[in-house]
């Protein structure tokens, strides 16, 4: 495997033995190396103390937070968005498409997820959107949904009016960036999901995608320890993987068998990050999790 090293900024690093390491602003970094690396290396949580922001802004301004600095006034700015919560149960559209959306959305709680259908009722998830998700920003420029964004679980989202968001980005050409770049990485997700889908084997992507999902909650502060809620059905997974829900069945049995991770009661639990992360040939770079100037 070439080598590779990257650095970013979650709320985690890895670091030797077993005891948790405390910091206000940590980085994390995976090196992929030409020599094999340890499989049984351990991986440290790093916390840090929860912001004070009204909770339906707090997980959107932590991804933020994730990429560049905010000032105060930046931050304030966010703050006075109006937001409309709406909870939707699972399999219902947040979305439509075809639709002409006013407002754009933010996930609050749950998981969603933007999707394609075919005449004939067969769905492919093109991507699964986190709290702290402006889940269709680009809305704002589109104007009609070529897709639609159903909710996977109970999801609550916050609706912004478009003329809000013009407000903002107006007043505040770096937040306009910002939100801005939050549809470039919705782009850079979407590349890496095609190579997955084209390129790495089932059990990969499968692998690929538990990172992924685990490294974008622990950035939004909801997941810690390794562990996620992933309250989907396989056959909801297998519209993102593109495979039978039999061929899904099949690879999560291998990944449990592996040691690496297992999906069980709605749990992602990741027991070797790092093992887990090469066998996807996983390179969170795509993610953009490193605060510099944007």
């Amino acid at each position: 495997m070439p080598a590779l090293a990257h650095s970013w900024r979650p709320s985690l690093h890895f670091a030797a033995g077993n005891l948790p390491l405390f910091a206000p602003e940590p980085i994390f970094s995976l090196a992929y190396k030409k020599e094999p690396l340890g499989y049984n290396d351990r991986w440290a949580l790093m916390t840090y103390a929860a912001p004070t922001h009204p909770p339906e802004v707090l997980a959107f301004i932590r991804m933020l937070q994730k990429r560049d600095t905010l000032s105060d006034d930046e931050i304030a700015l966010i703050k006075s968005m109006p937001v409309r919560r709406k909870t939707f149960p699972g399999g219902t559209d947040v979305v439509a498409e075809h639709s002409r959306p006013s407002e754009s959305c933010m996930v609050l709680k749950g998981i969603a997820a933007r999707g394609q259908y075919l005449r004939k009722g067969d769905r492919q998830i093109t991507a699964f959107h986190v709290p702290g998700d402006f889940v269709d920003l680009h809305a704002y420029l589109l104007k009609v949904m070529d897709h639609s964004v159903v909710a996977m679980d109970a999801c609550e989202v916050g609706f912004v009016p478009h003329d809000e968001i013009r407000r903002v980005t107006e007043q505040s050409p770096h937040l306009g960036r910002l939100f801005w770049l939050s549809t470039v990485i919705d782009a850079a997700i979407q590349r890496t999901w095609i190579t997955c889908l084209g390129r790495r084997s089932a059990t990969q992507y499968m692998a690929h995608l538990f990172c992924e999902l685990y490294l974008r909650l622990e950035a939004a502060g909801i997941a810690t320890g390794f562990r996620f809620d992933f309250p989907l059905t396989q056959a909801q997974l297998a519209d993102a993987l593109g495979l039978s829900v039999v061929h899904v069945n099949k690879k999560l049995q291998e990944l449990r068998a592996s040691g690496l991770a297992e999906w069980k009661s709605g749990t992602v639990a990741i027991h070797d990050f790092r093992g887990l992360a090469q066998l996807a040939e996983f390179d969170p770079t795509y993610l953009s999790l490193r605060v510099e100037p944007r």
